[in-house]
């Protein structure tokens, strides 16, 4: 069969100059190049948006207005496309309803399972889920979580309830709950209550409401007593705490805490649910298993009615161990998922699916994946593509880009110094290819000898949570600490979790978004635009808020957006520009005031790199200085932040907290999108840091910055319940030798 090609023509968006190429189908294709080159402008802004927007074009005009909407892309043509399937870095939300194994529709075979097999026998399927309000358990809806009383905080139980054992101010000693409470007999008010037994502290708790004799002065009187917490509960849980008053709500909400659901102890189910078993174990103990422990008890599960289902089942628990997601149990909730694990965690979703010929693109697979497991995503690339699909990777990984059939690589350079086609062809001959990535793929990245002393430490103390067991370590200051390990070891939950609860005055430098909407951009995000527009209002004499397109400078037939949204009923909604400032967002009065003879539009559309050479302003100097220092040299000033990557948002924030000194600084793996010439700049910027007397702690998978610090905690030995220890401590050097660390063969090889 002769082989097909999806064919570009002409492509020019962003930053693509005229771009024309053929993309083998039913092969892996890599695009790599370094960050802004383009890659991204051809792969999600051409090929996958064109082929959804054909796909939506199949609908009718009324489905299609429920549908996201797509816009032509700017090329001459584009054809043989297949339909797309884009697997993102976007973190999965869902929240507490969302699991790994509804998402991967696991928990359907299970629920299927347990309603063929479970004993004694409950019926249908949805009686088994907890997002069904049959299967739900009725005290939690299915969260499996409760707000409750946060017992260490209302109780001292060091203390008598004559001493103030009880915290919540409604109690104090002689005030008038507290008085009740004495006066029930109940209780021995000079008691510690660490020496209660275990139905006295039930009756102090949890007492349901009851009759009870007393005297007040001289008269019997009858009195209602319930248990402190019950009274809470009643009082304030039940009801909607944000109806109450502000004093109010300071004073109870300290004594609150999430807590797991008292009825179904955090399995959600309802109680009938929970009792029907198979060789004794119930839905809830299977989810919440990790992946190895699971297949096994699955695999004992012999009745011949269920054999197809307990196949499909070890199917698809099987690709997540392939993926390197072992770790995981099905009842883990998505939005607590890193970006790389959600991925992963799509394409479980996909490998089970019977569609072929499909072009599926994928963002960046190798982030959160330590170098060991990166030959398990190639293989399931490959498994994709055998099975008769077109694979797209936009990837700077030397070890994913050696799995492919066809390369493209972008570039030469970032910005308007890209968008050009420097390489096309195989792995082998990019090597020889005289571009930025053929020459970076050759290079053998030295291994640090001489490390900074540290000048101090901080501590981690008795760290438990998640996979952590009992963690104590020290980071040490003044030096770059890089803390490794595989996926799933401990690493987010040692730095992210525990560490920053410890030490909250670090300043953490993260991918999360910076800005979602399109007023927001790096101009005004860093500060500059302030600078800017008082140096345009002092060489023109007007006002400041003239250069602001969120206040008076802004076109009023577009209120400064540069465009204009028209609501065509049935139809897609259509932005064109502005035809009265033409996509300029200001006033034409605005735009005739100059500063060093360019307008304020003129301004906000140039580069990083163009706007140092043209500001003399030392202040904006500074701060464009510091982006350009990150590698953002080819980012327009005016360019929504809600277009910008989540490598791109980790750095923009660290540009703007460059100028600190004396600072702990975390960072979460921001090497993500920087191709391999970037991250030899990234380094730099960050030993300049260092040097200036920062701590800087970083969280990553990167061999070139693992061999670049000056001390390594390494996590493990493996992720889940088989990791959450400290394998190793000390520097690169040291870690070459180092028996236990997985880490330690890929630094010697």
């Amino acid at each position: 069969m002769p082989q097909e090609y999806i064919e570009i023509l002409g492509a020019r968006e962003n930053n693509l100059k005229n771009v024309s190429l053929r993309i083998p189908k039913r092969k892996i294709t890599i695009f790599t190049g370094v960050s802004g080159s383009g890659k991204s402008s051809i792969v999600f802004d051409t090929i996958a948006t064109e082929s959804q927007r054909l796909m939506n074009e199949n609908f009718s005009m009324f489905v299609r207005n429920f549908l996201p909407k797509y816009g032509q892309p700017d090329a001459d043509s584009i054809e043989n496309l297949s339909m797309s399937i884009v697997v993102d870095q976007k973190r999965m939300g869902g929240g507490s309803h969302s699991t790994v194994g509804t998402i991967t529709d696991i928990n359907t075979l299970l629920r299927l399972l347990f309603s063929r097999l479970g004993k004694p026998h409950v019926g249908s399927a949805n009686l088994f889920g907890f997002n069904d309000p049959q299967g739900m358990c009725p005290e939690c809806n299915g969260l499996g979580r409760k707000l409750d009383v946060d017992l260490d905080k209302f109780l001292d139980t060091s203390k008598s309830l004559n001493e103030g054992a009880i915290l919540f101010s409604e109690y104090a000693v002689n005030g008038w709950y507290w008085g009740q409470l004495i006066s029930t007999g109940l209780f021995d008010p000079d008691k510690k209550l660490s020496k209660y037994s275990k139905k006295e502290m039930d009756d102090l708790l949890h007492s349901e409401p009851m009759k009870i004799k007393t005297k007040v002065g001289a008269k019997d009187f009858n009195m209602t007593f319930e248990g402190i917490v019950t009274r809470f509960t009643n009082k304030y849980i039940k009801r909607d705490l944000k109806t109450m008053s502000a004093r109010t709500q300071k004073q109870v909400e300290p004594f609150m805490t999430m807590g797991p659901c008292s009825m179904c102890k955090g399995a959600r189910l309802s109680q009938a649910a929970l009792k029907s078993k198979i060789n004794g174990y119930n839905i809830a103990d299977l989810t919440s298993m990790e992946i190895p422990e699971l297949i096994k008890v699955v695999k004992t599960f012999k009745e011949p009615a269920a054999q197809s289902i307990v196949k499909g089942l070890i199917e698809r628990l099987e690709h997540l161990v392939d993926i390197g997601l072992e770790y995981l149990s099905l009842s883990r909730e998505t939005d607590t998922l890193s970006g790389g694990e959600s991925q992963r965690v799509k394409i479980v979703k996909h490998l089970g699916s019977s569609l072929t010929d499909v072009i599926y693109i994928f963002d960046e697979p190798s982030i959160g994946l330590h170098p060991r497991d990166v030959h398990r995503m190639n293989e399931l690339l490959q498994r994709l593509r055998d099975k008769g699909n077109t694979v797209i990777v936009v990837e700077h990984d030397p070890d994913v880009i050696k799995a492919a059939d066809h390369v493209v690589d972008i570039g030469p350079h970032a910005g308007t110094h890209g968008g050009e086609i420097v390489y096309e062809g195989s792995f082998a001959n990019l090597l020889k290819a005289n571009t930025l990535t053929g020459k970076f793929m050759n290079q053998k990245v030295p291994l640090k000898d001489e490390f900074r002393k540290a000048t101090g430490k901080l501590s981690i103390k008795n760290a438990k949570a998640n996979n952590l067991q009992n963690v104590s370590v020290d980071i040490p200051t003044g030096i770059l600490t890089v803390v490794t390990g595989v996926a799933g070891s401990g690493k987010s939950s040692l730095i992210n979790e525990v560490f920053l609860a410890q030490h909250p005055d670090a300043i953490v430098i993260d991918q999360s978004a910076v800005g979602a909407n399109s007023r927001s951009n790096p101009a005004t995000y860093t500060g500059i635009l302030d600078d800017v527009r008082k140096a345009f209002a002092a060489a023109n004499k007007v006002q400041t808020s003239l250069f602001s397109f969120n206040s008076k400078g802004a076109c009023e037939n577009c209120q400064g957006l540069g465009v204009i949204y028209t609501d065509l009923a049935f139809l897609s909604e259509a932005k064109t520009p502005c035809e009265v400032c033409e996509g300029r967002r200001f006033k034409d009065e605005v735009l005739g005031y100059k500063l060093n003879g360019k307008n304020i539009s003129e301004v906000l559309a140039m580069k990083v790199e163009d706007a140092l050479e043209y500001f003399e302003l030392p202040e904006v100097k500074k701060k464009l200085q510091a982006m350009s220092d990150v590698g953002l040299d080819y980012l327009s000033l005016g360019q929504p932040l809600s277009t910008l990557s989540g490598g791109e948002c980790q750095r923009i924030k660290l540009a703007s907290e460059l100028h600190k000194k004396g600072s702990v600084y975390v960072m979460d793996e921001p090497t993500t999108g920087l191709h391999m010439s970037d991250i030899e700049h990234f380094m730099q910027v960050i030993n300049r840091l260092v040097d200036a007397g920062n701590t800087v702690v970083v969280i990553e998978h990167n061999l070139h910055v693992i061999k670049n610090a000056d001390w390594i905690i390494d996590m493990g030995p493996e992720g889940g319940h088989k990791g959450g220890k400290v394998i190793f401590e000390g520097t690169p050097k040291q870690l070459v030798g180092a028996k236990r660390s997985i880490t330690s063969e890929y630094i010697r090889n």
